[in-house]
């Protein structure tokens, strides 16, 4: 019998662990594992490697900046636009 249980599953009665894997992160951006690893690789989610497969690990607190941080760029994405549009 496996024992794994889905992060989701595990976070739905407590709090969300310090620490993600990839994969957690896929999961809470609905995105594919590959995605997660190239947003680590290029910066843009600040992660961490450990153990000695060099396992990468996400905190929680980087993934909730990196979402804000999407939100602004979103908004200034917008306020753009519609500066353009205004212009005679």
């Amino acid at each position: 019998m496996d024992n794994y249980t889905k992060p989701q599953q595990r976070w739905q009665n407590e709090a969300m662990p310090r620490f993600l894997t990839l994969a957690d992160v896929a999961e809470q951006l609905q995105i594919n594992s590959p995605q997660a690893y190239a947003l680590v690789r290029s910066g843009e989610l600040k992660a961490i490697q450990v153990g000695g497969r060099g396992q990468w690990r996400i905190e929680e607190k980087m993934l909730e900046q990196y979402i804000e941080d999407r939100y602004a760029e979103a908004s200034r994405m917008i306020q753009e636009a519609k500066s353009k549009t205004n212009q005679p």
